[in-house]
């Protein structure tokens, strides 16, 4: 049986940065993860300055697509605000393999399926032992299956529901663009163009509200598609792929003795506009804190809010979740950082 100091569970944003973080602290780490790297992923890839301090990425030397925008186009409802900063994108097959790549890391191809305590320890499907274990494996993760389903049930109010498509298209607007509650869609669209010919289109809403309005988010796909042909002349190549995730609720009871959740598989993602790399890569160095230097877990300030935690922040939760699950602790505000990782 191969034992490991830590292993973590999901080589992500979240894992790989608990990984290479657990790596230079001098922990044995072993990540297992379903997928074999590179592995497709599906997301609008939008990166935030933070984002890009926080992984040590360096644009220059950087070996895949990456772009940056200087404005974003904000639209509500036929009101269009155009915002300048500096945003980037990059695509999540390249971005992950990368991360996890220069974590240092041991990887392993498994599909973890059953985990157990045995005394302070954990045994994972009668393979592999840890001392501390880092669930950071989605919002299907193994480790929240196994061990926290009841500790940290899921919210169906803050649960989303996208479908999006990225594929080669030589686009000619260099700009993000997020069309808010459109047709009532209890969320928004989004078109993010990557670097060397690629784009990534979708939408993306509260599950629960749709179910309500009996919709479904495929309705709002087709007329998005209609719209993106009128409005940008990007004719829709393919059908898209569809996923779920959860927004930020109550975080607290993301450790349970020495298990840890990180990312997705707590549900950190922004309630404004949905963004949860910047939140999965920051839970993801707090686990690794917390196993080197006995340090607490925290979660209340990881996920702030992608447009800057003002009234405008505040309108766009409640159009989305209509304050369902408000987490425990309200998170800082912080200035201007749009966020997006898909419909983040």
């Amino acid at each position: 049986m191969r034992h490991a100091n830590v292993i973590v569970v999901g080589g992500g944003p979240a894992g790989a940065s608990a990984a290479r973080r657990l790596k230079q602290g001098g922990a044995d780490v072993l990540v297992l993860d379903k997928e074999r790297f590179p592995r497709p992923k599906l997301c609008a890839g939008w990166v935030t300055p933070e984002v890009i301090r926080e992984v040590d990425l360096d644009p220059a030397t950087y070996p895949h697509r990456f772009l940056s925008f200087r404005r974003l186009h904000f639209h509500f409802k036929g009101l269009h605000l155009p915002v300048p900063c500096v945003q980037h994108s990059i695509r999540r097959l390249e971005f992950d393999a990368w991360l996890l790549e220069r974590s240092g890391a041991e990887v392993l191809q498994h599909t973890v399926r059953d985990i157990q305590r045995d005394g302070a320890q954990y045994v994972i499907d009668r393979q592999f032992r840890c001392d501390y274990l880092v669930g950071a494996g989605g919002t299907a993760c193994p480790v929240h299956r196994n061990l926290f389903r009841s500790a940290l049930p899921r919210v169906r109010g803050l649960q989303t529901v996208t479908l999006e498509l990225e594929f080669g298209y030589e686009w000619q607007d260099p700009d993000c663009h997020l069309w808010f509650f459109e047709d009532g869609l209890p969320g928004y669209s989004w078109y993010v163009p990557k670097a060397r010919g690629w784009l990534n289109i979708g939408v993306g809403g509260m599950a629960q509200r749709l179910k309500q309005r009996d919709e479904d988010i495929w309705l709002h796909w087709q007329r998005f598609a209609q719209r993106l042909r009128r409005r940008l002349d990007v004719q829709v190549p393919l059908e898209p792929t569809g996923y779920s995730y959860y927004v930020r609720g109550a975080a607290d009871a993301a450790r349970l003795d020495n298990a840890f959740l990180a990312g997705d598989a707590v549900g950190l993602a922004t309630r404004d506009l949905c963004e949860g790399i910047g939140p999965a890569i920051r839970s993801g160095l707090r686990a690794a804190d917390s196993i080197l230097h006995a340090a607490p877990y925290e979660l209340a300030d990881v996920t702030g809010a992608s447009l800057g935690g003002g009234w405008i922040s505040r309108m766009v939760d409640w159009g989305f979740t209509r304050g369902a699950g408000k987490p425990a602790r309200r998170s800082p505000k912080k200035p201007l950082t749009v966020n997006s990782s898909a419909g983040a």
